[in-house]
Protein backbone atom coordinates (compact mmCIF):
# COMPACT_ATOMS: atom_id res chain seq x y z
CA UNK A 1 0.00 0.00 0.00
CA UNK A 2 2.78 2.67 0.85
CA UNK A 3 4.07 1.56 -2.23
CA UNK A 4 1.04 2.57 -4.11
CA UNK A 5 1.14 5.66 -2.26
CA UNK A 6 4.60 6.58 -2.74
CA UNK A 7 3.78 5.50 -6.76
CA UNK A 8 0.94 8.17 -7.15
CA UNK A 9 2.50 10.96 -4.98
CA UNK A 10 5.79 10.64 -7.59
CA UNK A 11 3.04 10.66 -10.69
CA UNK A 12 1.46 14.38 -8.92
CA UNK A 13 4.67 15.42 -8.31
CA UNK A 14 5.78 15.00 -11.95
CA UNK A 15 2.25 16.52 -13.01
CA UNK A 16 3.04 19.19 -11.12
CA UNK A 17 6.64 20.21 -12.33
CA UNK A 18 5.92 19.18 -16.34
CA UNK A 19 2.66 20.73 -16.44
CA UNK A 20 3.23 24.58 -15.47
CA UNK A 21 6.68 24.03 -17.65
CA UNK A 22 5.13 23.00 -20.93
CA UNK A 23 1.82 25.68 -20.78
CA UNK A 24 4.75 28.58 -20.09
CA UNK A 25 6.21 26.42 -23.52
CA UNK A 26 2.68 26.91 -25.41
CA UNK A 27 2.05 30.68 -23.92
CA UNK A 28 5.82 31.38 -25.02
CA UNK A 29 5.54 30.02 -28.68
CA UNK A 30 1.96 31.80 -28.91
CA UNK A 31 3.51 34.83 -28.03
CA UNK A 32 5.97 34.96 -30.57
CA UNK A 33 4.00 33.52 -33.32
CA UNK A 34 1.72 36.59 -32.82
CA UNK A 35 4.20 39.35 -32.82
CA UNK A 36 6.16 38.30 -35.11
CA UNK A 37 2.72 37.98 -37.60
CA UNK A 38 1.48 41.38 -36.10
CA UNK A 39 5.02 42.70 -37.34
CA UNK A 40 5.34 41.38 -40.43
CA UNK A 41 1.74 41.81 -41.21
CA UNK A 42 1.68 46.04 -40.39
CA UNK A 43 4.90 46.28 -42.50
CA UNK A 44 3.57 44.53 -45.21
CA UNK A 45 -0.28 45.94 -45.23
CA UNK A 46 -1.88 44.42 -47.58
CA UNK A 47 -4.76 46.31 -47.19
CA UNK A 48 -3.16 49.50 -48.23
CA UNK A 49 -2.14 47.34 -51.57
CA UNK A 50 -6.23 46.28 -52.42
CA UNK A 51 -6.33 49.68 -54.29
CA UNK A 52 -3.63 49.68 -56.22
CA UNK A 53 -4.03 45.49 -56.94
CA UNK A 54 -7.64 46.44 -58.34
CA UNK A 55 -6.16 49.08 -60.59
CA UNK A 56 -3.57 46.96 -62.15
CA UNK A 57 -6.07 43.91 -62.86
CA UNK A 58 -8.79 46.02 -64.13
CA UNK A 59 -8.67 44.76 -67.47
CA UNK A 60 -8.07 41.43 -66.35
CA UNK A 61 -11.31 38.58 -65.89
CA UNK A 62 -12.22 37.65 -62.08
CA UNK A 63 -9.75 34.35 -63.23
CA UNK A 64 -6.91 36.34 -63.89
CA UNK A 65 -6.95 38.34 -61.14
CA UNK A 66 -6.94 35.45 -58.67
CA UNK A 67 -4.63 33.85 -60.62
CA UNK A 68 -2.48 37.24 -60.56
CA UNK A 69 -3.17 36.84 -56.79
CA UNK A 70 -2.30 33.48 -56.04
CA UNK A 71 1.00 33.98 -58.05
CA UNK A 72 2.28 37.50 -56.20
CA UNK A 73 1.85 35.64 -52.70
CA UNK A 74 3.33 32.70 -53.45
CA UNK A 75 6.45 34.84 -55.00
CA UNK A 76 5.86 37.06 -51.69
CA UNK A 77 6.12 34.02 -49.89
CA UNK A 78 9.52 32.81 -51.40
CA UNK A 79 11.14 36.21 -51.07
CA UNK A 80 10.62 36.34 -47.65
CA UNK A 81 11.31 32.45 -46.56
CA UNK A 82 14.43 33.05 -48.51
CA UNK A 83 15.46 36.23 -46.59
CA UNK A 84 14.93 34.67 -43.37
CA UNK A 85 16.62 31.53 -43.99
CA UNK A 86 19.74 33.25 -45.55
CA UNK A 87 19.47 36.97 -45.31
CA UNK A 88 21.78 37.08 -42.42
CA UNK A 89 24.63 35.03 -43.93
CA UNK A 90 24.42 37.56 -47.30
CA UNK A 91 24.79 40.25 -44.85
CA UNK A 92 27.34 38.75 -42.91
CA UNK A 93 29.43 38.24 -45.72
CA UNK A 94 29.88 41.71 -46.36
CA UNK A 95 31.13 42.31 -42.81
CA UNK A 96 27.93 43.73 -41.68
CA UNK A 97 27.47 43.21 -37.95
CA UNK A 98 24.20 42.00 -36.31
CA UNK A 99 23.49 44.70 -34.42
CA UNK A 100 24.25 47.45 -37.92
CA UNK A 101 21.80 44.70 -39.36
CA UNK A 102 18.96 45.63 -36.62
CA UNK A 103 19.32 49.39 -36.72
CA UNK A 104 19.62 49.40 -40.46
CA UNK A 105 16.46 47.45 -40.47
CA UNK A 106 14.79 49.65 -37.98
CA UNK A 107 15.13 52.60 -40.28
CA UNK A 108 13.85 50.93 -43.21
CA UNK A 109 11.30 50.24 -41.28
CA UNK A 110 10.63 53.61 -40.13
CA UNK A 111 10.29 55.33 -43.38
CA UNK A 112 7.72 52.59 -44.34
CA UNK A 113 5.85 53.29 -41.30
CA UNK A 114 6.07 57.16 -41.82
CA UNK A 115 5.01 56.90 -44.97
CA UNK A 116 1.48 54.87 -43.93
CA UNK A 117 0.94 57.44 -41.24
CA UNK A 118 0.81 59.82 -44.36
CA UNK A 119 -1.11 57.46 -46.80
CA UNK A 120 -2.30 60.58 -48.92
CA UNK A 121 1.16 62.46 -49.58
CA UNK A 122 4.12 59.44 -49.08
CA UNK A 123 2.48 56.29 -48.58
CA UNK A 124 2.71 55.18 -52.25
CA UNK A 125 4.99 51.83 -53.00
CA UNK A 126 4.85 52.89 -56.64
CA UNK A 127 5.44 55.83 -58.47
CA UNK A 128 3.35 57.24 -61.55
CA UNK A 129 6.30 55.84 -64.02
CA UNK A 130 5.71 52.53 -62.41
CA UNK A 131 2.17 51.97 -62.60
CA UNK A 132 2.36 53.17 -66.10
CA UNK A 133 4.85 50.34 -67.08
CA UNK A 134 2.70 47.69 -64.71
CA UNK A 135 -0.35 48.61 -66.85
CA UNK A 136 1.56 47.53 -70.16
CA UNK A 137 3.04 44.26 -68.81
CA UNK A 138 1.10 41.12 -68.90
CA UNK A 139 1.63 39.62 -65.83
CA UNK A 140 2.37 42.05 -63.12
CA UNK A 141 2.38 39.51 -60.02
CA UNK A 142 5.78 38.88 -59.75
CA UNK A 143 6.84 43.04 -60.66
CA UNK A 144 5.43 44.93 -59.14
CA UNK A 145 3.18 43.22 -56.74
CA UNK A 146 5.11 40.82 -55.29
CA UNK A 147 7.92 42.94 -55.23
CA UNK A 148 7.76 45.77 -53.85
CA UNK A 149 4.41 46.25 -53.23
CA UNK A 150 3.68 43.34 -50.72
CA UNK A 151 7.30 42.12 -49.68
CA UNK A 152 9.63 45.72 -50.31
CA UNK A 153 12.50 46.32 -48.25
CA UNK A 154 10.37 46.94 -45.02
CA UNK A 155 9.12 43.30 -44.89
CA UNK A 156 12.60 42.22 -45.82
CA UNK A 157 13.75 44.16 -43.06
CA UNK A 158 11.41 42.68 -40.47
CA UNK A 159 12.29 39.41 -41.79
CA UNK A 160 15.73 39.56 -41.45
CA UNK A 161 15.42 40.93 -37.88
CA UNK A 162 13.61 37.87 -37.17
CA UNK A 163 16.23 35.91 -38.67
CA UNK A 164 19.09 38.12 -36.10
CA UNK A 165 16.75 37.29 -32.69
CA UNK A 166 16.49 33.55 -33.73
CA UNK A 167 17.70 31.24 -30.92
CA UNK A 168 17.31 27.94 -32.29
CA UNK A 169 15.50 26.12 -35.10
CA UNK A 170 11.99 26.75 -33.15
CA UNK A 171 12.36 30.22 -33.27
CA UNK A 172 12.97 29.67 -37.11
CA UNK A 173 9.74 27.18 -37.50
CA UNK A 174 7.82 30.13 -35.98
CA UNK A 175 8.41 32.78 -37.92
CA UNK A 176 8.27 30.53 -41.29
CA UNK A 177 4.65 30.16 -39.46
CA UNK A 178 3.93 33.47 -39.55
CA UNK A 179 5.28 34.31 -43.02
CA UNK A 180 2.89 32.03 -44.38
CA UNK A 181 -0.08 33.00 -42.34
CA UNK A 182 1.13 36.61 -43.16
CA UNK A 183 1.13 35.26 -47.71
CA UNK A 184 -2.70 32.95 -46.97
CA UNK A 185 -4.30 36.56 -45.05
CA UNK A 186 -2.89 38.21 -47.89
CA UNK A 187 -3.97 36.22 -50.85
CA UNK A 188 -7.53 36.52 -48.93
CA UNK A 189 -7.76 40.10 -48.87
CA UNK A 190 -6.80 40.36 -52.42
CA UNK A 191 -9.22 37.57 -53.77
CA UNK A 192 -11.77 39.81 -51.41
CA UNK A 193 -10.52 43.46 -52.98
CA UNK A 194 -13.22 43.85 -55.37
CA UNK A 195 -15.61 43.59 -52.05
CA UNK A 196 -13.72 45.14 -49.53
CA UNK A 197 -12.78 47.47 -51.41
CA UNK A 198 -16.40 48.44 -52.09
CA UNK A 199 -17.13 48.86 -48.14
CA UNK A 200 -14.21 49.61 -46.45
CA UNK A 201 -13.55 52.49 -49.17
CA UNK A 202 -10.97 54.96 -48.97
CA UNK A 203 -11.42 56.33 -45.22
CA UNK A 204 -11.56 53.01 -43.75
CA UNK A 205 -8.13 52.24 -45.64
CA UNK A 206 -6.45 54.88 -44.63
CA UNK A 207 -7.51 54.99 -41.06
CA UNK A 208 -6.47 51.30 -41.16
CA UNK A 209 -3.37 51.69 -43.18
CA UNK A 210 -2.46 54.61 -40.18
CA UNK A 211 -2.90 51.87 -37.77
CA UNK A 212 -0.57 49.59 -39.00
CA UNK A 213 1.61 52.59 -39.98
CA UNK A 214 1.98 52.89 -36.09
CA UNK A 215 2.79 49.34 -35.06
CA UNK A 216 5.31 49.58 -37.75
CA UNK A 217 7.10 52.62 -36.19
CA UNK A 218 6.91 51.05 -32.66
CA UNK A 219 8.51 47.90 -34.18
CA UNK A 220 10.64 50.32 -36.01
CA UNK A 221 11.77 51.90 -32.41
CA UNK A 222 12.23 48.13 -31.38
CA UNK A 223 14.69 47.04 -34.09
CA UNK A 224 16.75 50.14 -33.17
CA UNK A 225 17.10 49.72 -29.62
CA UNK A 226 18.18 46.28 -29.62
CA UNK A 227 20.78 46.89 -32.15
CA UNK A 228 22.01 49.45 -29.87
CA UNK A 229 21.84 47.54 -26.94
CA UNK A 230 23.25 44.67 -28.64
CA UNK A 231 26.50 46.86 -29.96
CA UNK A 232 27.18 48.40 -26.36
CA UNK A 233 26.61 45.11 -24.62
CA UNK A 234 23.65 46.61 -22.69
CA UNK A 235 20.79 44.51 -21.10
Amino acid sequence: MDKIISIFGAMFEFATDTVPEQTSYIIGVGALLFASFTSLFSVVNPLAAMPLFLSLTDRFSDAERNQTAKKATLYMFGVLITFLLIGTFILSFFGISLSGIRIAGGLIIMRAAYSMLNPETSGRKLTDEDEAAAMEKEDISFSPLALPLLSGPGSIAVVIGFATQADGMMDYLINAVSIVLVVLVSYGLLRLAPISARYIGPTGLNVMTRLMGFIALAISVQFILSGISRYFGIG
